[in-house]
C-alpha cells in the first residue's frame, strides 16, 4: 500500500481518490482484516468496538462492486439500530462513493415517508435503514430486495436489545438466498450468535478491539474513577465538570428516569445539559443533537441505547454516572472519545459497593482505571486561576492592546502599576468565573451519608463560610428533590444555581444553604410561591438551643 494505505486492496481508483481527499492515510486493523475478505465475497462475522473503523471496512467493498450500468433496485442493505447511526453510515457511503455516483438512501422513522418513496422510485444503490422502517416499506411494496447482493447487520447486539429480532428475521426472508451477509456487533451474546448461525454461510470471524496505542505512547483516553456515595453523586459530578471544563461530554445513565432527573439537576445548577433516551420523540432527539453539534449545549445525558452510533467530533469527555454492568459496555462507551488521534477522558463515578465491578472491568479490558480523590474547592479555585492566567497570556501574545494603553497610563498616575495589573486580573477572573463553586462536602468514606438524616434529622455540619442554612418544611415524603428546591429559589430570586450551597433532604423537611446576604430575599420570595405545587414553611434554620441564629 502506498499513497493512502488502501492501494493494496485493489479498490477502484475513484474510491482511492475519495479516501485521499478525506485524509485517510492508513487502514485500521479491522479494515486490513475485513476488506480483502469481503472483496472475495465471503460472509463475515465481526466483533468490533466503536472507533475501530468498521463502517469503511464494509462500505468500501460494497461500493467497489457497484456495476457501471446498474439498475434501480438496491444492491446493498445496511440495517442499523438508530436513526443517528443510519444518517452517519449513509453519509460515509456518500463520501466514499461520490466519484462513482453512488446513490445512497437512509430510511428511518420520524422522517416524512413521502420523500423516501420519491427516492426509492428514482432508484438507489445502497439502503441504510432501521429495521422498523425497512419492514414498513417492504410491507407497502415500496422496497424490493430481490436484487440485493449484500446485507449488513451493523450493531447487531443493540438491534436485538431494542426488540428488532422479529423485524430482522422478516427482512432477511425477503432477500435472495445467494447473498453476502455481514454481521458486526460490539458484543457477541448467544442471540447474536444464533442469528449468525441461521443466516451466515461459513463466515470468516474477525475480532477486533479498539486500536491500541503504540508502545511507549500515552493512551489517547485518560481513564479515571471516583468513589462517591449515591446521595453525593450530583454534587460530585458538578465538581468534576467544573474541574475538567469539557468542550462537550456525554454522561451515561442506566435509566430514562435517571437521565431526566440528572438533566434537570444540572440545568438548575447552571450547566447546559440535554437529555437523550428512547422515550423521546424523533423531533426532540433531532433538536438535542443539533444543540450538541452546534455547541449550544455542553452536556448530553443519555442512556446506552439512545447514544449508540453517535459521533460528535468535538467530544472530549465520557462520564459513567454508574459503573457499567459489563466490560463490553464500558469499552463501547469510552470508545466515543480518543478517535482519530484526538485525546479524551473517560471518568466513572463508582459507589462504594461498585468498587469490585470497577476492578473486574480493569481485569477484563487490561486497561488501568486510576481511582482518584475528589477535587476540593481549593483545586477548583486553582483551576479557575490557571484558566484566567492562560486567557491573559493569549491576549498578551495575540491581541492589539494599544487601544487600552491610555487607560493604564491614566491609572498609573495615581496607583502602582502592580496594583493596576492585579485589579485588571481580578476583573478578568470574575468575568470568566460565573459565580462561586458548589462547596458541598463530599465525603470519601464508605459510610452511609444519609445516616444522620435517618437519625434525628439534624444537619451533619454547619453552613459554609458566608452562607446560612434555610429550613424548608417539605422533604422526601413530599417527593422533593434537590433540583426542585434549586429551581424554586432561582425562579423566584436573583440567585443563580451555582450560588446555592449544599442541600439536605430529610423525610419531612429539607435544609438548603444560600449566601447570607441573600437569605432574607429568598425567604420572602419563597413564602409567596410553591414547590411542586405545595406551600412550605421556610425560615432560617434554628440552632441547637432552639433559637434562631442572629439575623
Amino acid at each position: 500500500m502506498t499513497a493512502t494505505g488502501f492501494d493494496g486492496f485493489g479498490l477502484r481508483p475513484e474510491l482511492l481518490q475519495a479516501l485521499t481527499a478525506l485524509g485517510y492515510e492508513e487502514a485500521t486493523p479491522i479494515q486490513r482484516e475485513a476488506i480483502p475478505v469481503l472483496l472475495e465475497g465471503h460472509d463475515v462475522l465481526g466483533q468490533a468496538a466503536t472507533g475501530t473503523g468498521k463502517t469503511a471496512a464494509f462500505a468500501l467493498p460494497v461500493l467497489n462492486r457497484l456495476a457501471e450500468g446498474r439498475g434501480d433496485e438496491p444492491a446493498a442493505l445496511v440495517l442499523v439500530p438508530t436513526r443517528e447511526l443510519a444518517i452517519q453510515v449513509a453519509q460515509a457511503f456518500h463520501r466514499y462513493g461520490r466519484d462513482i455516483g453512488a446513490r445512497v438512501l437512509p430510511i428511518y422513522g420520524g422522517q416524512p415517508i413521502g420523500r423516501q418513496l420519491q427516492v426509492l422510485r428514482r432508484g438507489t444503490d445502497v439502503i441504510v435503514a432501521t429495521p422498523g422502517r425497512a419492514l414498513d416499506h417492504i410491507e407497502r411494496g415500496t422496497l424490493n430486495l430481490s436484487g440485493l447482493s449484500t446485507v449488513i447487520l451493523d450493531e447487531a447486539d443493540e438491534m436485538l436489545d431494542m426488540g428488532f429480532a422479529e423485524d430482522i428475521e422478516a427482512i432477511l426472508k425477503e432477500t435472495p438466498a445467494q447473498r453476502q451477509t455481514v454481521l458486526f456487533s460490539a458484543t457477541m451474546p448467544a442471540r447474536v450468535d444464533g442469528i449468525a448461525k441461521r443466516h451466515l454461510k461459513k463466515p470468516v470471524r474477525i475480532e477486533m478491539g479498539r486500536v491500541k496505542p503504540i508502545q511507549g505512547e500515552a493512551p489517547l483516553v485518560r481513564q479515571s474513577a471516583y468513589v462517591v456515595a449515591r446521595p453525593y453523586k450530583p454534587a460530585a459530578l458538578g465538581r468534576i465538570l467544573d474541574l475538567e471544563a469539557p468542550a462537550a461530554a456525554i454522561v451515561f445513565c442506566r435509566t430514562r428516569e435517571q437521565v431526566d432527573q440528572l438533566t434537570e439537576t444540572l440545568n438548575a445548577r447552571g450547566y447546559r445539559a440535554e437529555p437523550l433516551h428512547g422515550g423521546m420523540s424523533q423531533d426532540q432527539r433531532d433538536r438535542v443533537m443539533t444543540k450538541l453539534r452546534n455547541a449550544t449545549a455542553d452536556l448530553l445525558i443519555a442512556t446506552d441505547v439512545a447514544a449508540r452510533g453517535l459521533d460528535v467530533e468535538h467530544l472530549t469527555h465520557v462520564i459513567n454516572y454508574d459503573v457499567p454492568s459489563a466490560a463490553e459496555s464500558y469499552v463501547h462507551r469510552i470508545g466515543r472519545v480518543g478517535r482519530a488521534g484526538r485525546e479524551g477522558s473517560a471518568i466513572t463515578l463508582a459507589e462504594p459497593r461498585e468498587h469490585r465491578m470497577l476492578k473486574a472491568i480493569q481485569r477484563e479490558t487490561g486497561q488501568r482505571i486510576n481511582v482518584e480523590k475528589m477535587p476540593t474547592v481549593a483545586d477548583l479555585r486553582a483551576k479557575r486561576l490557571e484558566l484566567t492566567r492562560a486567557a491573559i497570556q493569549e491576549h498578551l501574545i495575540e491581541d492589539d492592546l494599544d487601544t487600552f494603553r491610555s487607560v493604564v497610563e491614566t491609572l498609573t498616575d495615581e496607583f502602582d502599576l502592580m496594583e493596576v495589573a492585579l485589579a485588571a486580573v481580578k476583573l478578568a477572573h470574575q468575568s470568566m468565573s460565573g459565580g462561586d463553586f458548589d462547596e458541598e462536602e463530599i465525603p470519601e468514606s464508605k459510610e452511609d451519608p444519609e445516616r444522620a438524616e435517618r437519625g434525628r434529622g439534624k444537619p451533619s455540619r454547619g453552613p459554609a463560610q458566608g452562607m446560612t442554612k434555610l429550613f424548608v418544611g417539605l422533604g422526601r415524603r413530599n417527593g422533593i428533590r434537590p433540583q426542585d428546591i434549586v429551581g424554586a429559589i432561582t425562579g423566584e430570586s436573583h440567585l443563580k444555581g451555582r450560588e446555592i450551597g449544599s442541600i439536605e433532604i430529610a423525610d419531612r423537611f429539607s435544609l438548603v444553604e444560600v449566601p447570607e446576604e441573600a437569605a432574607a430575599e429568598v425567604i420572602a420570595a419563597m413564602r409567596q410561591t410553591a414547590i411542586k405545587g405545595k406551600r412550605a414553611t421556610i425560615r432560617r434554620e434554628r440552632d441547637a438551643a432552639g433559637k434562631r441564629p442572629r439575623r
